[in-house]
């Protein structure tokens, strides 16, 4: 069979390789065209386009970047025409993804959604085009479900999240031979998550490392996207006690005692790694104000959002600054209060449905196709 599946951004690109093995598995026979990362270029198949190329964020980047989208939506047109799939797989990234099937839907192609996306936060209205355009939806959060077919009236597969299987497949490396090889000392680790696109980063990273002269004890250790070069992030270093390892997240995450992240979805693989975390985000101050009005949600961060209360602290914007984010590791760090996020760690991953997301999905689509 042939899969057209494209991703744009890196939570995409680890979630889509996944897909494509459990697919392989499937139809060793598998030929994969696709838009995403490095991850699924190993896979196998022809990569159309990298994510690295795709990620404008904020409103003011779209807008800033629009006739570049515009011309990447009408060549994916062409180019999936002239590929002609049995299955078009769109993973997440909706504001380009939508777009497409629209198009795929009107030419007749079998359309799938792998992560929705999150209408229940924001342009709830979408969900007219997604009924007319996406013909199978597979959503990876429990309360997803309820909101599309008990709200929407809309049929949809919950999977379980893809996460628990990226983790629980990854073969990490032994703590101290990490150490060893990256000359990290006995100290503890404090990881530093600030995102994966340029403009994030930049954003981010500076207000992370104000802090890190004044906790002595620790070492802070970034972790590096792949979509970016050593070079920028070694600009921002100016402290002894601040490591750069790049493209080694998980294997940070499994040594690291707390870890200061940027809202998305790696503040849900922190704490799938029992990491207590402080979860950030700034924008631009236009973007912010703008997502303010539309955005109607008590929480930024997926683990507060799935399990419907505060477990782990959000800084969004003004909060985000060197005394707020202070005061919130130190509290990350006393005993008692890590005892409670434990805890809530836990739960959060009992409600996530357990293992099995990306084989699941993968039966689904190729059983759609073969019937």
């Amino acid at each position: 069979m042939k899969y057209y599946l494209i991703a744009g951004e890196a939570s995409g690109d680890l979630h889509g390789s996944n897909l494509m093995k459990e697919l392989k598995v499937i139809d060793p026979a598998a030929d994969f065209r696709f838009w995403g990362g490095d991850l699924m270029n190993e896979v196998g198949g022809t990569l159309v386009k990298h994510y690295r190329d795709l990620a404008f964020m904020g409103f003011i980047e779209v807008v800033q970047n629009l006739t570049t989208i515009l011309k990447n939506i009408s060549f994916c047109k062409k180019d999936i025409a002239e590929f002609n799939p049995d299955a078009i797989i769109f993973i997440d990234y909706p504001g380009f993804n939508l777009r497409i099937s629209k198009w795929a839907k009107q030419m007749g192609y079998i359309t799938h959604f792998y992560i929705s996306p999150q209408i229940w936060a924001w342009k709830e209205n979408r969900i007219s085009a997604i009924k007319r355009d996406v013909d199978h939806m597979y959503v990876i959060l429990p309360f997803e479900k309820d909101f599309y077919e008990g709200k929407h009236n809309y049929k949809v597969h919950f999977v379980g999240h893809p996460l628990l299987d990226a983790i629980a497949g990854k073969k990490l490396v032994e703590p101290e031979e990490f150490k060893k090889e990256h000359s990290l000392s006995d100290l503890p680790v404090i990881a530093l998550l600030p995102g994966s696109r340029k403009q994030e980063i930049s954003k981010m990273l500076k207000t992370m490392l104000s802090i890190t002269k004044d906790f002595k004890g620790y070492q802070f250790v970034i972790a590096g996207a792949p979509s970016q070069e050593p070079e920028f992030y070694r600009g921002f270093v100016e402290n002894e006690n601040v490591h750069l390892v790049m493209n080694k997240t998980y294997d940070i995450l499994s040594l690291s005692t707390a870890a200061i992240v940027t809202s998305g979805t790696a503040t849900l693989e922190t704490a799938l790694f029992k990491v207590p975390e402080v979860v950030c985000y700034k924008g631009s101050s236009i973007s912010y104000q703008i997502a303010k009005k539309i955005i109607k949600l008590d929480y930024i961060s997926l683990v507060n959002l799935i399990m419907g209360k505060e477990v782990v602290k959000e800084l969004i914007q003004d909060d985000f600054n060197k005394n707020s984010l202070t005061r919130e590791l130190k509290k990350i760090l006393d005993p008692v209060h890590r005892e409670t996020i434990f805890t809530q760690y836990y739960e959060l991953e009992r409600k996530l449905g357990g293992t099995g997301a990306s084989k699941k999905t993968a039966t689904l689509i190729f059983n759609t196709i073969k019937n």
